[in-house]
Formats: C-alpha cells, sequence, structure tokens
C-alpha cells in the first residue's frame, strides 16, 4: 500500500517514467533543441549564402558537409548502450552532453569571421553542430524508446516530430530577420540563447525516482537501469546483425535511404530555386517555408500518429508516398505557373505537411522492426541510413542542377520516393515478428533495454 501511494505521488514529480506530462513536455523541448539549429544551419544559411550570389554547388556542398555527422548515429548508439553513468539514468547523462555540446559548437558558428569568404569555417562550424544535435537526438532517442510506454509512442512521435518541425520553422524566421538586420554574429548568437535554456529539461527531470539529478546529489542506479544495461560489445553487434539481416529490415534500410534523398533533395533545392529561379529574397524564403511548416508540424502533432495507429503503417506510408510522387513530378511540368508565389506557396505546404506525416510513420515503422534488445542501436541505424541519404541528396543536387534544368531536376527527385513505395511492399511485420521473438540467446542472459511491442 505504501509503495502505491509512492508511486501516484511519484506521478505528480520530476521523473519522466512515472508522468506522461513531464515526458511529452521533455521531450518535445529536446525536440526543439535540435530544431533551432537545424532551421539556421540548414535552412537560413544556405538562402543567405543563394541571396549573396553563392552558385547551387557551392550550397549544396555546405548542406552536404553538415549533413555528414548524422550518419555517424550508428557509431553513437552503441556506445551509449554499451557506457553510461548509471546513478543518472541510462540515457538522460548522454542527453546533456549532447545538448551541452550543441550550445557551444551553436555559439562557436557566430563567431567565424567574414563567414561569406570562409566557406571552409563554415562548414567546420556547420559540421560539429550537426554532430552535437545527432549526439543529442540519439540520446533522446534512446531515453524516449527507455521510458515512453508502447501505448503512448505513435502520439509522443507526432509530438516530438511537430515540435521540432516548428522549433526549425521559428527559428529559420527569426534567424532570417536577425541576420538581415543585425548581421550573421549577432543573430547566431541571439538564438543560442534559446538553445541553453533548453538544458533546463534535461537537468530538472530525472528518468526515474532513485537516481542521481546531478553527480555530486544523492541517488543511486534503479534496480531497473542495471537489469537492462547492456554489458558487452559482442552481445550488442551480434544481435544487431542478426535482427537487421533480416529482409523487412534489409527493404526498410534501403527504402529509408531513398526517403532520405528525396528530404536532402528538396531541403537544398527549395532556398537555391526560391531565390534564384522565382527572384525571392531570403526573407521571403523563410517567411513561406516557416509558415507553412507550422502548419504542417501542427497537423502532424495532432494527426499524424492517430492515422499511423488506425490504418497502419505500410498503408500510410504507401499512401503518403504515392502522393509525394504524384505531386513532386505535376509541379515539375508547371513551370508556367511557378511564376504565381501561390501556386508555390500550396507546394511548399503540400510537400512539408506530406514531410512531417511520412517522418512520423517512419518512426513508427523504424520501432515496430526493433528487436527489443538492441532497439536503441537498430533504431539508430534506420535513422543513420535516412541521413546518410539525405547528405548525398544534398551533395548530389549541385551536380543535377549544373546539367539538368529544374523541371528534369524535380523530375529525378520523383523518383526516390517512387523507390520507397516499392520496397516497403516487401516488408511483413507480422513474418518479422514471429521470427525476431524467436531468437534466443543461450550463452548470454541479456535483459532488453527497450520493449518494442506490435
Amino acid at each position: 500500500m505504501a509503495k502505491e501511494t509512492k508511486k501516484r505521488i511519484g506521478k505528480l514529480g520530476r521523473n519522466l517514467a512515472d508522468n506522461a506530462l513531464t515526458r511529452y513536455i521533455t521531450f518535445s523541448a529536446l525536440y526543439v533543441a535540435q530544431g533551432i539549429p537545424e532551421g539556421i544551419t540548414y535552412f537560413a544559411i544556405p538562402a543567405w549564402l543563394a541571396m549573396n550570389g553563392k552558385s547551387a554547388m557551392e550550397i549544396a556542398a555546405y548542406v552536404g558537409v553538415i549533413g555528414i555527422p548524422w550518419s555517424f548515429k550508428i557509431l553513437i548508439a552503441p556506445l551509449m548502450d554499451r557506457f553510461t553513468f548509471l546513478a543518472m539514468g541510462r540515457k538522460r547523462p548522454w542527453v546533456i552532453f549532447g545538448q551541452l555540446g550543441l550550445i557551444i559548437s551553436f555559439l562557436c558558428i557566430g563567431l567565424i569571421p567574414d563567414p561569406l569568404k570562409n566557406t571552409f569555417g563554415l562548414m567546420t562550424a556547420g559540421f560539429f553542430i550537426s554532430f552535437f544535435g545527432a549526439f543529442q537526438d540519439v540520446a533522446t532517442d534512446g531515453m524516449a524508446v527507455d521510458v515512453i510506454p508502447v501505448n503512448e509512442q505513435a502520439r509522443a512521435n507526432g509530438l516530438m516530430w511537430g515540435t521540432k518541425t516548428i522549433g526549425i520553422s521559428t527559428s529559420l524566421i527569426i534567424g532570417t530577420w536577425l541576420i538581415n538586420t543585425f548581421g550573421f554574429s549577432i543573430a547566431i548568437s541571439s538564438l543560442s540563447i534559446a538553445v541553453a535554456m533548453i538544458m533546463i529539461f534535461p537537468i530538472y527531470f530525472k528518468e526515474r525516482p532513485e537516481e542521481k539529478l546531478l553527480p555530486w546529489t544523492s541517488g543511486e542506479a534503479s534496480s531497473e537501469s542495471k537489469q537492462t544495461q547492456l554489458k558487452s560489445w559482442k552481445h550488442i553487434f551480434k544481435s544487431l546483425y542478426k535482427v537487421v539481416r533480416l529482409k523487412s529490415s534489409v527493404m526498410f534500410g534501403i527504402g529509408i535511404f531513398a526517403g532520405g534523398m528525396m528530404f536532402g533533395l528538396i531541403d537544398t533545392l527549395l532556398p537555391i530555386f526560391s531565390i534564384q529561379e522565382l527572384g525571392w529574397t531570403n526573407s521571403s524564403f523563410s517567411n513561406a517555408f516557416s509558415i507553412t511548416t507550422v502548419i504542417g508540424g501542427f497537423l502532424g502533432m495532432f494527426i499524424g500518429g492517430y492515422l499511423v495507429d488506425y490504418f497502419g503503417k505500410i498503408k500510410m506510408l504507401s499512401v503518403y508516398l504515392s502522393i509525394l510522387i504524384i505531386f513532386i513530378a505535376a509541379f515539375a511540368f508547371m513551370t508556367n505557373l511557378w511564376s504565381n508565389n501561390i501556386v508555390v506557396y500550396a507546394f511548399i505546404l503540400s510537400y512539408y505537411t506530406l514531410y512531417t506525416f511520412l517522418c512520423i510513420a517512419m518512426f513508427a515503422a523504424a520501432m515496430h522492426l526493433c528487436w527489443k534488445t538492441v532497439a536503441a542501436t537498430q533504431f539508430t541505424l534506420y535513422m543513420a541510413l535516412s541521413n546518410m541519404g539525405r547528405a548525398a541528396g544534398a551533395a548530389v543536387l549541385g551536380v543535377l542542377k549544373t546539367n539538368y534544368s529544374w523541371e528534369i531536376v524535380f523530375l529525378i527527385i520523383a523518383i526516390m520516393p517512387l523507390v520507397m513505395v516499392i520496397l516497403i511492399q516487401f516488408i511483413n511485420f507480422k513474418k518479422h515478428r514471429v521470427t525476431v521473438d524467436s531468437f534466443v540467446i543461450l550463452k548470454h542472459k541479456l535483459v532488453a533495454p527497450h520493449v518494442i511491442k506490435d
């Protein structure tokens, strides 16, 4: 009885494992922290470079370089699964470390002298922002899978991705205004304050009641954390290989890479296309992007998770990808309407709404394919493949635009969701789960760190 009373009281406290509202607020805030630097580095800076006459090849090279660290996530995840300071939780110490690195690297990019002429410095600083952003992302996802119950996962994914989109959009519009009004350095330094303020959340909230808030405070590792902590590199990589070699895992991995290429191509294309082809200013682009992606983010937060839960992952992925194929290809043939801002606004709004919904469905599908023993590392592998595709798409845009017209570039982009929609038809969740559930580790007794159920 005393334990039950204590648990009820805990639900009103500061522990992620006990309180749904606390989980939603904390993870949403951490995803906003990812969105702010991403809005600046992936959208505001490329638009600013385009506004100042930089070529598509130069801008694509910059975006390609800053996208590389997101592919490192697969190296970071096993490190986090293997080592941690359990007294503060399995993933919270890594979240705090990643957030701190994000703050410092974000400040550093604002100190680059004459960034328009110092492309190398801009790329280097952007690389480290992406590195710590990826680091914080892996830790946040790992902590989320660890403490969010299965019945909250779709809803949480919708909220997290929606708030990240809002963070990207808000930082883009405010950052663009600050750059144009006060200059590059002051703009970046000002926005870094918002990133720093979000540090309060992982410091203030704990994973579980008995844990330390900070290294010098009282507390100890929870029994659950002790049981679920992986203690062998061999177990991690052997188990990971065992599950990723399955047919559904392979098909999803290739498909998500193709989807990532579409994301990278479109994200890099839009500021160049709208400013250098349509004659927009960087402010016009940031306003259009921010407004449309905020709308898409809100729709994803409140509808995206529900649709996936109700209709199923493969069905909704197929629907979203099919619409994207038709939509991008149709836009390629509407060259006579590109001068109409309403048409371009509608394209951006529709694409980023579908993008948000697609990401929520992809995350849910990735979780469903995970084996509970290595869920964090396996989930990160899928996300790393997506980000590798994004970096490849960003890098190849310069080559495509140098050799082809915008119409052809759009048609080539439409091939990416076509590849993905074909591949996901070979995914069989039920068969995959039966195979995964049949895995038995005989030599070593491992307690699963994450439980992903059907």
